[in-house]
């Protein structure tokens, strides 16, 4: 973070300061929450969670260097005290980014948020100094903290948003307003917390509401092949850049093929001229992706050229996103097990099959969670989708959520053993450790909470048979 006075930190967080002998003290590092990551010259922000309260490290924080507490009770340490922790965190987020006056670029979407964002993040750090979000912080809390890592270097800050309803997006673009605003799409994620698409489409919206008009440099980056998302244009005074597979997107892919092992190849078309891009990430919907990253760089002022090195050159930087890996038997093990809703999954199985071709293809699949009244139908399709597929063999995990994408298998056409239902994770790694054979390729996809990651981590130890982590 830029270097701040605990004075004039107080000042913009409006608290008070206690037990602070010297408010000329300057908080040098960085801004955390973990205490773990406390050192010389940090902030430390306390928060009183379900089961651990932040400020009961108070005293350890500033043992290992911290300059001071941001807390809602005096510690006994060096503190700054305010009525509500988390609105001084965005506080002091929005006097820092107004500071520096970094060029903000901010996403949401329904799907594919985290990887394109990585893809954004890795282009533009090849024109000038880049922060971004680390993994999926994109809340109340993460998006200030990862604002405040920003410096006087930085030039751009890309911004992951996620909402859990109406008026959240809002919320985080006045602590961070974007003057570049992107909106992949809008699907089914969290539809059971929305309670429709159209809902899900007023949240997603409210970031291109947020930016700037045209002539101060605002610009809205939507999806043409989206109708959802084409149509928060009228929503916006900002500049509208379409991106997409359709003619009339500004940015677009053309002759969009998979290589061999499953990595998309197209001709990138921009504004400022066209190049080729060959992609190291694994499955069609990258391509999606990339344009969309594409479009934020055309418009930051980078070269068709540029751009298409960047995403050729450019990997997966959060875990367990499509994270391929062979082993030595030659089996091959793709765990994208973060996170998973109707439209990854089935972006993840279309992936699955292109990198199987002539070789047998597992998908271990389990719940997407936060799917309300359409649970059922979402899950029957994903089923019979693997059949469709002809994905080799379908192993469900888990309870009723799990049994209903076998159910779909099951009335597409599936018969024998083809698909099947396991109880746990332990189950299905004892199955696929049974019946795995060299050239094999393993999906292993679900919601996070399902902690399915554990099957891709047991099938990579080779050699090991010891029992899963219970969660």
């Amino acid at each position: 973070m830029i270097t701040l006075s605990l004075a004039e930190i107080a000042e913009v967080v409006g608290g008070r300061m206690h037990d602070i002998p010297d408010a000329s003290a300057q908080v040098t590092g960085p801004v955390v929450r973990d205490s773990r990551e406390a050192g010389p010259g940090s902030l430390f922000v306390a928060f009183v969670g379900e089961r651990v309260d932040g400020h009961d490290f108070a005293a350890a924080v500033v043992e290992s260097g911290a300059v001071a507490v941001l807390g809602s009770r005096p510690v006994g340490v060096p503190a700054i005290v305010v009525d509500d922790v988390q609105a001084a965190l965005g506080a002091l987020a929005r006097h820092v980014v107004h500071r520096l006056g970094t060029t903000l670029v901010a996403l949401t979407g329904s799907a594919g948020k985290t990887s394109t964002k990585d893809l954004i993040a890795q282009v533009l750090r090849r024109k000038a100094p880049t922060v971004f979000t680390p993994g999926s912080l994109n809340n109340e809390i993460g998006l200030p903290l990862t604002a405040l890592t920003t410096t006087e270097e930085t030039r751009f800050l890309v911004l992951e948003m996620g909402a859990r309803g109406i008026g959240h997006i809002r919320y985080l673009c006045e602590l961070t307003p974007p003057k570049v605003g992107l909106v992949l799409n809008v699907g089914s994620a969290h539809i059971g917390e929305f309670g429709g698409r159209e809902q899900i489409a007023q949240a997603k919206g409210e970031l291109v509401e947020a930016l700037p008009p045209a002539e101060e440099g605002g610009t809205a980056i939507l999806n043409a092949d989206d109708t959802l998302v084409r149509a928060m244009a009228s929503r916006t005074k900002a500049k509208v850049l379409l991106f997409g597979e359709s003619d009339e997107a500004d940015v677009r892919a053309e002759n969009v093929r998979l290589t061999d092992t499953g990595q998309p190849s197209f001709r990138l078309h921009t504004p400022s001229g066209a190049s080729d891009v060959t992609m190291r990430l694994y499955g069609e919907h990258h391509v999606s992706n990339a344009l969309a990253a594409a479009a934020v760089a055309h418009e930051l002022g980078m070269s068709a050229d540029e751009i298409a090195t960047a995403l050729s050159e450019a990997g997966s930087l959060s875990r367990w996103r499509m994270e391929v890996t062979e082993r030595p038997d030659g089996v091959t093990v793709v765990n994208d097990a973060y996170n998973a809703n109707p439209e990854s999954m089935k972006a993840a199985l279309r992936a699955l099959v292109a990198m199987g071709k002539g070789r047998r293809t597992w998908a271990v699949l389990g719940k997407m969670a936060e799917l309300g009244d359409e649970a059922l139908a979402e899950h029957d399709a994903v089923g019979r989708l693997a059949v469709r597929l002809n994905v080799s063999k379908l192993v469900a995990v888990g309870g009723r959520e799990a049994q209903w994408l076998q159910l779909g298998a099951y009335n597409e056409g599936s018969w024998g053993e083809e698909s099947v239902h396991v109880s746990d994770a332990q189950a299905a790694v004892d199955l696929l450790r049974s019946e795995l054979r060299p050239g094999d390729v393993v999906l292993v996809k679900a919601s996070r909470s399902v902690g399915l990651e554990s099957v891709a981590t047991a099938l990579l130890e080779t050699g090991t048979e010891g029992e899963v982590a219970a969660r």
